[in-house]
């Protein structure tokens, strides 16, 4: 079973699409992951810095209340008891120079019994059931916590350009200690009381949000441009890959088409060249025994019997020619020929044909168009492309334009184009392609070998035939020439 080239390609462009979407998935998914792990890392090392910085404030903090506010009141008063105005005011004091100008929000601190003793918002002294989880875990084992809270999200951080004070805080839970008494016999270093204070960390914080935005801007630039690069690639590979199928489907179809008009054409020369000679000899005797009967005023009827016989054998010993001509063409000479003259024979031959069917002939053309070739066939090819037109013409039912033909030629440095044009019908969309293949024709009396002929022709002079339709309407037939 022969295999389809198109499939194979298909298959094999279809790869390289997956294969090419497979790898942009791929990198988008590695660009995602490694800014996910960046940003990750960037905003871990900076609340890692914040909370050492926290810790180093709580406990600077933790110091200057000992030494500031609790030894005082303790040497002053016997026992520290906030409810009593100056007591209270001077913790106040200490705590607000302590954390002025390091973003504290608010500093609270808890007693044993779980109550705010004492806090910068006033309102919530005295006040229970704010302590949580953090807060009994600091009284009663004395460690330290943190606590990051942000009002917007991860998405709505990246989108927030603009974001509020306090919009990302990190409060910290400390348990507060004494510290070594310069009184003998006091206790040391059991816990008072838990600290908690809450920092703005947003400034900071929009940093690793800057950064995360440089990393995903990045990324989807990156992924942007490779996905272009890999559409360029792959139309670029869907382009290249349908030409050459286009060309492999057409060199196996002028394979096919040669192996099969060769064998066509070895059957037709042989019955053509059996035919020939007696269609000649019914040709030629129909001829005479008509001129005879005109001659001699004879029967009507035996005329026109006779006069069919003859048209009909002309008819056929010129398909015959065809035939003849398609299956053995004969090598070209090569004499400097000018096309200009070819044309003025043509034209002149048809010159009848024309004013019958009332068909204007327009010349664009000069004498100097010389090529290397055989003038004889070369006025073959002409000939039959003129008399198609024309033929078109006559055939045209619509006549949307006045019946014309358009000769012309021109000769440049390297080449010399023949074109012929005509206000007809034009090339079938549907049959255009097919229009050079031999045996193929629209005509109820052709024989389809007019225009494979000419191709013959052509290709034998080494010049290229192209067939076209006007924008005007009407098919135009364009040969091109080495310049001799």
């Amino acid at each position: 079973m022969k295999k389809n080239p198109r499939s194979d390609g298909d298959q094999a462009l279809g790869f390289v699409k997956f294969l090419s979407w497979s790898s942009l998935a791929l990198i988008l998914l590695v660009n995602l992951f490694l800014s996910i792990f960046l940003s990750n890392y960037a905003r871990q090392d900076v609340l890692a810095k914040q909370k050492e910085f926290a810790l180093l404030l709580a406990e600077n903090l933790n110091h200057q209340i000992y030494q500031r506010f609790t030894l005082p009141t303790v040497i002053g008063f016997g026992q520290v008891e906030l409810s009593q105005p100056a007591q209270y005011d001077r913790l106040d004091k200490t705590v607000l120079s302590t954390i002025h100008s390091f973003h504290v929000s608010e500093v609270r601190i808890y007693d044993h019994d779980k109550r705010v003793s004492y806090s910068t918002d006033k309102e919530l002294v005295g006040q229970s059931g704010y302590a949580g989880t953090a807060i009994l875990e600091a009284l009663d084992q004395g460690t330290s916590s943190f606590q990051l809270v942000t009002r917007a999200g991860m998405l709505g951080g990246i989108l927030d350009f603009s974001p509020k004070p306090d919009t990302v805080t990190l409060r910290t839970i400390y348990p507060l200690r004494t510290e070594r008494s310069l009184i003998p016999g006091n206790p040391q270093g059991f816990i008072m009381g838990v600290l908690e204070f809450t920092q703005d960390i947003t400034e900071d914080y929009q940093k690793v949000v800057d950064f995360q935005r440089i990393i995903i801007v990045t990324s989807l630039l990156s992924s942007l441009l490779l996905f272009v690069l890999l559409r360029v690639i792959i139309s670029r590979a869907g382009r290249i890959n349908a030409q050459r199928i286009a060309d492999r489907e057409r060199l196996e179809r002028e394979l096919q088409q040669q192996e099969k008009l060769a064998g066509m054409g070895r059957m037709v020369a042989g019955i053509a060249h059996e035919i020939r000679n007696p269609l000649g000899i019914i040709r030629s005797t129909a001829e005479l025994l008509l001129k005879r009967a005109r001659d001699k005023d004879g029967d009507p009827a035996n005329a026109r019997l006779l006069s069919a016989i003859f048209d009909e054998s002309k008819r056929l010993s010129k398909t015959v020619g065809d035939f003849l001509d398609y299956a053995r063409p004969k090598a070209p000479r090569q004499d400097a020929v000018d096309l200009a003259v070819i044309y003025d024979q043509a034209l002149t031959f048809l010159e009848g044909r024309c004013e019958e069917l009332g068909v204007a002939v327009n010349r664009d053309y000069a004498p100097g168009l010389t090529v290397r070739g055989d003038k004889d066939l070369l006025y073959r090819a002409v000939y039959n492309v003129l008399s198609n037109a024309m033929e078109s013409l006559a055939e045209d039912k619509e006549k949307r334009r006045a019946p014309a033909i358009t000769v012309a030629g021109t000769a440049t440095g390297d080449a010399v184009v023949l074109a012929i044009t005509d206000t007809g019908p034009g090339f079938s969309p549907d049959n255009k392609d097919r229009a050079l293949d031999p045996f193929f024709t629209t005509k109820d009396a052709g024989t389809g070998l007019g225009l494979a002929i000419v191709r013959n022709i052509v290709e034998s002079h080494n010049a290229a035939l192209a067939l076209d339709n006007v924008e005007e309407g009407g098919a135009r037939v364009t040969m091109t020439f080495p310049a001799a």
